[in-house]
C-alpha cells in the first residue's frame, strides 16, 4: 500500500504512480438487538481495499437517522465514541474512491435525504453512465432550485439517486426506488435504508458484486464475501442482477426491476476483489492461481525461479510455479507500514522510488533467472523501477509475466484507470513494452484464458478495459467524465450543482448543517 499525495493509501509502489483503483466497498445490516454500528464498522474494515478516501455509517432506530462520515480510512474516521453515538437496529455503511465526483468531504458516503414518507440514506458502488440525463430528470421532476445533498455541494452521482428517492407525494421508497431504479444506466451496487427498512439493488448487469447473508438475529448485505464472515453471518446469496431487496420485521422480500443481462466485471477476479472472496461461486484465489497456470502454458521460459510482485502478484505466482515445476520464491519484502504515514518523502526518497516499499533478498536473486508475476500494467513506471532494483541486486535475466491481457481502455463502470493516452500498452507491441521496461521478456495472458480461469461465460462477463467493447452504451464524451457535476455547464451556485469549495471533515461540517 503506497502513500498518496493526499497521505491515504492506494496499491501503487511508486510515489505518483497511479495504477487502477478501487471503486467503493457498501455494507448494510438489519439486525434488532445487535450493536449495528460496531457490526458495520467490521464489515467496512473487510471492505477497506475497495475504497480509502471517506468512510461514513448511518444507523436508524426506527424513529431517525443519524449519519457520521469523515474522510479518511474506516480506522481513522471512526472511535468507540463515534460508534457508542450510532444507536439502533438499521446501519448502511460506505468506503469510498471517487469515480464520479471529487473527493471531498461533501462527497462522503451515506447520502442523506428527504423522501415522501421519511428519510433514505444511501451508499453506492459503482458508476452510472447517464449522470447528464439525470440531471435534467432532477430538475424537471424538483425544479431548478436544488435542495439536499447536491444543495450542499455533493458532486456525485449518487447525490442525484437521494435527490430522485424524494419520491411523489403518498408513496413509499419502495414504490419510489421501483420507478426510479429502471431509469439508472451504468454500474450500480445500492445499499439503502429508511427510518424502518434495509433496502439493496443491484444493475441489470451485476458489473460490481453484491451478496446476501443471514445473522442469527438479522440480515447482511455487502460488497464481498469477507465482509459476512467478518461479522459472523453466513452466506445466502447474490443479489441478482435487475434485483430489489426490502429486509424489515416481516423478513425479505425480493422483486424484479429489470431483466438481467448479466456483464460482471472481470477485473474483480483479477485484481479488484480480495483474494478470498468468492463470486458466482468462484474463489477468487483460486480464480488468480489458474490464471498463473494458463500464463505459465502460454508464455513458457527457462528460469531459475518464480517470484511474485508482493502482494497483488502471490496468487498468479504460485500457479505458474506449479504448471510451470520452476521454484517458487519470495525474491523482495515488502515493508507493509511505509504508506501508512503522512510524512511526505523528501525528493531524496522520492529518487529511491520503489525501495520505500520493496527491497530485493540480494542471496535469492543474485546470479538467477527470475519470472517476476503480476496482475496488470498501467504506465510501466512501477515494473522499470522493480526491473532496474533487480537487476542491480544481481539477477541474471528478468521475464515479466502479467496474468491479465493489455489494459487499453478506460473504465466507466466504477475503476478509475489512468488515461487512455498513458497506458503503455496503446501502441506499443509486448516486445516493445519488455524493452521500454527493461525485461528480457514480457508475456501477457490471454483474454481467452483469463476469462477461463474465472470460470464464468465469456457472455457473461465486461472485459472491456481489455477489448473496448462495453457491454452498456455509453453517453457522448461531453457527457460523461468523473468531474461532470463540477462542470458549469451542469450547474451553477444558484441550482447547487456547481461544486462548493469548503474545507473537509469538521471544518465542512460547520459550513454545512
Amino acid at each position: 500500500m503506497a502513500l498518496r499525495g493526499d497521505g491515504r493509501l492506494n496499491h501503487d509502489l511508486l510515489p505518483d504512480e497511479k495504477g487502477p483503483q478501487d471503486e467503493c466497498g457498501v455494507f448494510g445490516l438489519w439486525a434488532p438487538g445487535e450493536e449495528v454500528a460496531k457490526l458495520a464498522y467490521f464489515g467496512l474494515y473487510a471492505l477497506q481495499h475497495r475504497g480509502q478516501e471517506s468512510a461514513g455509517i448511518a444507523t436508524s432506530n426506527g424513529e431517525q437517522i443519524l449519519v457520521y462520515k469523515d474522510m479518511g480510512l474506516v480506522s481513522q474516521v471512526f472511535d468507540e465514541t463515534a460508534l457508542n453515538a450510532l444507536t439502533g437496529h438499521l446501519a448502511v455503511g460506505h468506503c469510498r474512491y471517487s469515480t464520479t465526483g471529487g473527493n471531498t468531504w461533501e462527497n462522503a458516503q451515506p447520502t442523506l435525504g428527504a423522501t415522501a414518507s421519511g428519510t433514505v440514506a444511501l451508499a453506492h458502488n459503482g458508476n452510472l453512465t447517464n449522470t447528464a440525463d439525470l440531471v435534467e430528470l432532477v430538475a424537471e421532476r424538483y425544479g431548478a432550485q436544488r435542495r439536499g445533498e447536491l444543495a450542499r455541494g455533493n458532486t456525485t452521482d449518487t447525490a442525484l439517486i437521494t435527490a430522485l428517492f424524494t419520491g411523489d407525494d403518498g408513496h413509499s421508497l419502495e414504490e419510489t426506488a421501483m420507478e426510479v431504479l429502471p431509469r439508472l444506466e451504468g454500474a450500480f451496487s445500492l445499499v439503502f435504508m429508511d427510518e424502518h427498512a434495509l433496502y439493496a439493488a443491484r444493475d441489470p448487469q451485476g458489473v460490481r458484486p453484491l451478496v446476501l447473508g443471514r445473522l442469527d438475529r438479522g440480515w447482511v448485505v455487502a460488497s464481498e464475501t469477507p465482509a459476512l464472515d467478518i461479522v459472523g453471518a453466513s452466506y445466502v446469496r447474490e443479489i441478482e442482477p435487475g434485483e430489489f431487496i426490502r429486509i424489515d420485521q416481516d423478513g425479505l422480500v425480493s422483486r424484479k426491476f429489470a431483466e438481467p443481462k448479466r456483464a460482471g466485471c472481470v477485473f474483480e477476479y483479477v485484481y479488484l476483489a480480495r483474494p478470498d472472496t468468492s463470486i458466482r461461486g468462484r474463489s477468487v484465489h483460486a480464480a488468480r492461481v489458474e490464471m498463473g497456470k494458463i500464463l505459465a502454458q502460454e508464455h513458457p521460459v527457462e528460469a531459475d525461479l518464480v517470484i511474485p510482485v508482493p502482494e497483488s502478484g502471490t496468487p498468479a505466482a504460485v500457479g505458474y510455479a506449479q504448471e510451470s515445476g520452476i521454484p517458487f520464491g519470495q525474491g523482495l519484502t515488502k515493508n507493509s507500514y511505509v504508506g501508512r504515514t503522512f510524512i511526505q518523502p523528501s525528493d531524496t526518497l522520492r529518487q529511491l522510488g520503489i525501495r520505500l516499499k520493496l527491497n530485493p533478498l540480494r542471496e535469492v536473486i543474485r546470479g538467477r533467472k527470475l519470472v517476476v508475476v503480476d496482475d496488470s500494467i498501467v504506465r510501466g513506471n512501477t515494473q522499470r523501477a522493480l526491473i532496474r532494483m533487480l537487476r542491480e541486486a544481481g539477477a541474471d535475466e528478468v521475464h515479466v509475466r502479467i496474468s491479465s491481457p493489455p489494459v487499453k481502455w478506460p473504465c466507466f463502470y466504477g475503476i478509475d484507470f489512468a488515461s487512455r493516452a498513458e497506458l503503455i500498452a496503446n501502441g506499443l507491441s509486448a516486445d516493445e513494452i519488455a524493452s521500454s521496461l527493461g525485461a528480457d521478456s514480457l508475456g501477457y495472458i490471454s483474454l481467452e484464458g483469463m476469462i477461463a480461469a474465472s470460470n464464468q461465460p465469456a457472455s457473461e462477463l465486461c472485459a472491456a478495459c481489455f477489448t473496448g467493447e462495453y457491454p452498456i452504451e455509453l453517453p457522448s464524451e461531453e457527457r460523461r467524465g468523473k468531474h461532470l457535476l463540477e462542470m458549469p455547464t451542469m450547474g451553477n451556485p444558484d441550482d447547487g450543482l456547481h461544486s462548493l469549495t469548503v474545507g473537509a471533515g469538521g471544518a465542512g461540517a460547520l459550513q454545512h448543517p
